[in-house]
């Protein structure tokens, strides 16, 4: 029996989301034949032995990640036992130097959940020229590879700041589990309010960068708080599931279902999202070392919200209003690049630009080699200046001057991962 083919990652990790835990097996074999009927019961069983095989494989520590104690401190003792991980990230020494202030801090939201955040600042107000607030993408956090990212903006002149999402790296909450998309949207703008509302920051331009299902959170902070911010920047964003990866509508009854009995139990992902997200390999083996990433399974209700997420973006894209900057690879086997173009194509704004790097893949800013990176953080710098300008009131650079502050910027961003031999 052909199984539905569905491509990886966010909306698209739900790529056959049948293969339950033996924990809540029972369960769903009897909702299957309740409401499908045998074959769905067939279609069922043939996933057991995939999952079972992938059981059996090596496991991987970030599997048992479930609390956000244990997270904190398998990060924590990361950075111990890796002193010499470039760009510090537990360390001020470096940024002292990069003139950048760094902190980070745990703060309760209004459900009483512990939130993390983590922000990075040029020492000197004077020459900030905006706020940039990143929505990562799924299973990701602030404390990894993100923390390249920020510190190129933040050299680049720009405020950066990042939240861990409710179950996810540092915050609170079960690990990978998303309840409500809604709720989540509503985390975000009450965290990235409060920090846009300190007296220091007020007036400056504000922009949201958002990666993959952080693009679809990104685009929904707009929808539902159109003027929060100035424009966005979205990288590879997840807006829609194409129509040959899109499940059956009995299988998205299945799903839904299902979602309601066991929300929680984790499920089968098919294909590794740094396998086919990051076309440098020795970058894709610095990434794999983030110690709080989530791995493994998708869990059910998970997969049910990226997938509305997914279609609840599709159906409000042509009342999308702000400046945008859309950057996408050709070769994305995770998000699809012809679903930016209907993006930009369908939003009612009249700033939106598109950018389509050929041959690149997923992680445009951390998984292609050096001189791709140095490129897309060009035209993203570029971008905000431009934007930024006006409000912030500072003069934007001639072209020579641009690629000396781009070129001191990308370091902290192509570094990622790399060892600095001169440390312990």
């Amino acid at each position: 029996m052909e199984l539905p083919s569905w491509d990886t990652s966010q909306g698209d990790l739900l790529r056959f989301c049948m293969g339950a835990t033996s924990r809540g097996l029972p369960v769903v074999l009897l909702i299957v034949v309740s409401f499908y009927g045998s074959w769905l019961w067939s279609l069922l069983t043939s996933t057991l032995a995939q999952a079972q095989k992938i059981k059996s494989a090596k496991k991987d520590h970030r599997l048992e990640l479930d609390d956000a104690i244990m997270r904190r401190s398998v990060r924590d003792e990361f950075f111990r036992n890796n002193k010499n991980f470039d760009y510090n990230c537990n360390s001020s020494k470096g940024d002292k130097e990069k003139g950048l202030n760094v902190t980070e801090s745990f703060v309760k939201n209004s459900k009483g959940m512990e939130i993390f955040v983590k922000s990075w600042e040029p020492a000197d107000f004077g020459q900030l020229h905006g706020l940039i607030f990143l929505c990562l993408g799924y299973g990701d956090s602030v404390t990894f590879y993100a923390e390249g990212l920020a510190r190129a903006l933040a050299v680049a002149g720009y405020g950066v700041y990042g939240m861990d999402y409710p179950g996810f790296g540092m915050s609170e909450g079960l690990h990978g589990y998303i309840p409500n998309m809604g709720n989540l949207v509503d985390d975000i703008i009450e965290q990235y309010q409060t920090i846009k509302d300190r007296a220091e920051l007020r007036g400056l331009p504000c922009f949201v960068y958002g990666e993959s299902m952080g693009g679809a959170l990104a685009l929904r902070t707009h929808l539902k708080a159109p003027t929060m911010w100035d424009g966005a920047i979205l990288a590879a964003p997840m807006c829609k599931i194409v129509e040959s990866m899109y499940p059956s509508p009995i299988m998205v009854q299945v799903l839904t279902k299902l979602a309601q009995v066991i929300p929680k139990a984790k499920l089968v992902s098919i294909n590794d999202i740094m396998k086919v997200g990051f076309r440098d390999e020795v970058k894709r083996k610095h990434a794999n070392l983030n110690p709080v990433f989530y791995v493994g399974y998708t869990r059910l209700g998970t997969g049910v919200q990226l997938l509305r997420t997914a279609d609840y973006v599709e159906k409000r894209m042509h009342e999308v209003s702000l400046p945008m900057l859309v950057l996408h690879g050709t070769q994305d086997q995770v998000t699809d690049p012809s679903v930016s173009k209907l993006l930009c194509d369908k939003a009612k704004s009249t700033d939106k630009t598109l950018r389509l790097y050929e041959d690149a893949w997923h992680g445009i800013l951390q998984g292609e080699p050096d001189n791709r990176i140095h490129v897309v953080m060009k035209d993203i710098i570029s971008w905000l200046d431009a934007r930024a300008s006006p409000k912030a009131g500072f003069q934007q650079l001639s072209e020579e001057e641009l690629e000396e502050r781009v070129r001191s910027a990308v370091p902290s961003l192509i570094n990622f991962g790399r060892l600095d031999q001169t440390m312990g």
